[in-house]
């Protein structure tokens, strides 16, 4: 809920600063608001009010759950990065033992072909 609330302090400083921004608009209203204080207005006014704050209220949310979404995301593909990068490793190091063991085979085969060779040098002398 920490969450919520600082996306609804976030909007709510946000429309102050707007609500600064157009300070004669606000004298106007305020000055309307005297003028037409009926408890019909008053009672229109809260019903806008009330809209506001749920509406802030459903955007708060929102905000968080797209947090947690990303979140959700960015770990999951963190995961999968990491997955990718050890199966990769894996084959690198299986090229690896394999090219080892190639050239094992290829030395040998070499000391096999020169052995050959210096025997049947001596049988030609």
């Amino acid at each position: 809920m920490d969450g919520i609330e600082t996306s609804r302090k976030r909007i709510k400083q946000t429309m102050v600063e707007e609500e600064e921004e157009n300070e004669n608009g606000l004298v106007m209203e305020e000055v309307e608001t005297v003028a037409a204080g009926s408890e019909e207005m008053e009672s229109l006014i809260n019903g806008v009010l009330e809209k506001i704050e749920r509406f802030t209220q459903q955007v708060s949310e929102m905000l968080e759950a797209g947090k947690t979404l990303f979140k959700d995301f960015s770990n999951e593909f963190e995961e999968r990065i990491i997955g990718i990068h050890k199966e990769q490793i894996e084959k690198w190091q299986d090229e690896i033992k394999e090219l080892r063991a190639l050239d094992a085979m290829n030395e040998e085969a070499n000391t096999r072909l020169h052995m050959a060779r210096s025997l049947f040098q001596n049988v030609q002398m």
